[in-house]
């Protein structure tokens, strides 16, 4: 036994550092000491050699089982524990024990009446216990006890992950363990014989089998842990867990900060003396309207999104509740921040888009000087284009806004949208092709984001045609719109094409939209294309753009039948 303990130790010796190493090299360390001094004092008849062996044995005895749980706990991911001042306490006790030991002549407290009392021709000897050996053995069976508690729940706990490690090494504890209290409460035929140095044999070939063959510290629980505690601990999140009576069981440093308190403080007290966010008892959920509270954390507000859930056991029982808190405050600033912006910026483009005009008007109608005339008129123009600016900032508004889906006759909305560009543009600049006149064309769909598509797509062709189109003789505006269905199984779309005569829209303009940011190098002269991008969004949509031969741009919005008129009635 007392080999197969050195053998092992040198074998894991490289493994030092990882998860609970350095323990077990301290079992092996005591398991040597137990079953060498008893193995030699077997063969030593000398009364005062014998006694010196014999406490040597039981400071093997002693500090087993201490080591051994310190394993446990550092393998299994509670190294915490290790630190704590319960462990310090155990340790205590074995140096104490050690002491005693020491100075067992001067009070007998580990043994009285020493004696060799040899037996099958060894010098095995005799003595009675004393009430600090019945203690030793008593806590170092607990402890050994809890060790393997320890690895019994891993066992449970993580499945198949560690099961052949784990249970390998609860599993070789048990043999010494058993014939250790079997010898100190003198039981069987030889009692002074302790046969616990001899069954660290089989104790031995399981560890060898957990440490070679399961590669036990290549692997360990204390992963799983570490991952378990992270997923909670680690989160920027503020996070809570509750008793279904709604007292605080749990949270993280990020709770701690919003709550204001320590976890010990915190623990098992009603959740509602820190915060008023009430949980609903039935299903969980968080009883606020929008779920937001602004709470001071330090010295700043913060603005929180909570999301309640029901905490289950592994058997889908409810036995409490977790409270997230997402900080939404940079996201409520920036809300808030474009919102004002917004609402400035529309109001005073409007106004002074409109006064700009007019005057622009004036000037035109009074003014004689054709260069002058010309000079009012593109103030004129560039005024229109400011406040049709404004207007578009407000249907961006709208598109990233929660909008919800309408039942819409898709033809009808792109005929009308193409109408009105005809009124601008003129009867022969816009062109509608619908394909498939029999098709059903009523869908549910946001109405305003396939508006805004079919809209800028047209009017960034008209508004930015240069004159020079191929597709009429005079080169003047040029713009097609064909709308088809396309029907793929379960599955069908609409089909939006947009063709553009003359200069197309820039590349760098579509580089910028698809990348999804501006740069001083690539950026569009306006918001058509972000809201043709943004409406898209809305509605679950594709949107490709390609060149046109042999001039111009196709913009193609492929725009996904989410529920149709006959399936509503289903």
């Amino acid at each position: 036994g007392g080999a197969g303990a050195i053998g092992l130790a040198w074998a894991i010796r490289r493994h030092r550092g990882r998860p609970g190493v350095d323990w077990f090299l301290g079992v092996f360390a005591a398991q040597t000491v137990w079953c060498l001094s008893y193995g030699i004092g077997l063969l030593v008849a000398d009364p005062t050699l014998r006694a010196v062996l014999e406490a040597s044995t039981w400071l093997g005895i002693l500090w087993t089982g201490i080591a051994f749980l310190g394993f446990a706990l550092e393998y299994t991911g509670r190294s915490d524990v290790v630190r704590s001042r319960l462990f310090a306490g155990v340790v205590g006790f074995g140096v104490l024990s050690t002491l005693i030991l020491a100075t067992n002549p001067l009070h007998g407290a580990f043994w009285t009446g020493f004696r060799v009392d040899p037996v099958f021709g060894v010098a095995t000897v005799s003595y009675a216990f004393g009430p600090w050996a019945y203690l030793v053995v008593a806590v170092e069976t607990v402890l050994v006890a809890s060790a393997v508690f320890l690895l019994v729940d891993t066992l449970l706990s993580y499945g198949p992950l560690y099961r052949r490690e784990s249970a390998a090494v609860a599993m070789s504890s048990l043999p010494p363990g058993f014939a250790l209290v079997a010898w100190i409460l003198e039981l069987g035929p030889v009692p002074q014989l302790q046969l616990a140095p001899i069954l660290f044999v089989p104790h031995v070939l399981l560890d060898a089998y957990a440490f070679n063959r399961a590669e036990m510290f290549d692997r360990h629980p204390t992963t799983s842990r570490a991952a378990e505690r992270t997923a909670i601990d680690d989160l920027a999140d503020p996070i809570v867990a509750l008793s279904l009576d709604r007292r605080v069981v749990r949270l993280n440093p990020a709770a701690e900060s919003l709550l204001g308190v320590g976890a010990e403080q915190a623990r098992d007290r009603p959740f509602d003396a820190f915060l008023d966010v009430a949980i609903d008892v039935e299903s969980g959920d968080a009883d606020g309207g929008d779920n937001e509270i602004t709470v001071g954390v330090g010295p700043r507000r913060r603005t929180f999104a909570v999301s309640t859930a029901a905490l289950t056991d592994p058997e889908g029982t409810h036995v409490g509740y977790t409270v997230v808190f997402s900080d939404v405050t940079e996201r409520e600033r920036r809300r808030q921040q474009l919102e004002v912006l917004n609402r400035i910026l529309r109001h005073n483009l409007r106004n002074d888009a409109g006064v700009v005009a007019g005057y622009g008007d004036l000037l035109v109608e009074r003014l004689e000087d054709p260069e002058l005339v010309r000079m009012a008129d593109a103030i004129d123009r560039r005024a229109g284009a400011l406040a049709a600016l404004g207007e578009k900032a407000g249907t961006v508004e709208t598109l990233l806004s929660d909008g919800d889906p309408t039942t819409v006759d898709v033809r009808e909305l792109v005929s009308d949208v193409v109408d009105d560009a005809r009124e601008r543009a003129g009867e022969d600049a816009v062109t509608l092709a619908v394909e498939g006149t029999d098709a059903e064309w009523v869908a549910s769909l946001r109405a305003d984001a396939l508006q805004a598509i079919v809209a800028n797509a047209v009017e960034n062709a008209v508004v930015h045609h240069d004159g020079q189109g191929t597709e009429r003789a005079d080169g003047g505006t040029w713009v097609r719109v064909t709308l088809r269905r396309e029907d793929r199984g379960d599955a069908a779309e609409f089909v939006l094409v947009v063709d553009v005569d003359g200069r197309g829209i820039p590349d760098h303009e579509v580089r910028a939209v698809e990348s999804g940011r501006e740069t001083p190098l690539e950026h569009g002269s306006g918001l058509g294309l972000w809201v043709i991008e943004w409406a898209a969004g809305a509605l679950g949509a594709d949107v490709e753009y390609a060149t046109r031969e042999p001039r111009g741009t196709r913009v193609t919005a492929r725009v996904p039948l989410i529920n149709d008129e006959a399936g509503a009635d289903d």
